[in-house]
């Protein structure tokens, strides 16, 4: 009988991850993926730009750390630690006037591809 390479279970820690992501130097660090989703450890700080673009999947958005506000078509929400956001794909939003760092758990489905 034959085995599976299919992972059914990770865990991860978010200052692990956190480090990780800022080793690459990029905002972005994708550190979960499989058929159904990605997730990621997404940073931006105090004062900065969000830079991204509309992307081709679906996605929830988890504040885990810092205060900013969000913009999605005709809304403008402020969020912090807790905030839960659902952004359908393909519709423009960004993070803005960010005053503190910027920590969100950023969850794709289906898994983001490069092209959004």
């Amino acid at each position: 009988m034959g085995t599976s390479s299919r992972k059914i279970f990770a865990a991860f820690d978010l200052t692990t991850l956190a480090r990780d992501r800022a080793a690459t130097g990029r905002r972005y660090l994708e550190f979960l993926r499989s058929d159904a989703l990605s997730a990621g450890l997404y940073e931006l700080p105090a004062g900065g730009t969000d830079p991204q673009k509309p992307h081709g999947e679906d996605e929830v958005y988890v504040v885990t750390g810092g205060r900013a506000r969000f913009r999605i078509g005709d809304e403008d929400v402020p969020v912090g630690v807790g905030s839960v956001l659902y952004v359908a794909a393909g519709a423009e939003h960004r993070f803005h006037s960010i005053e503190e760092d910027l920590q969100v758990l950023v969850i794709f489905a289906p898994p983001e591809t490069d092209d959004g």
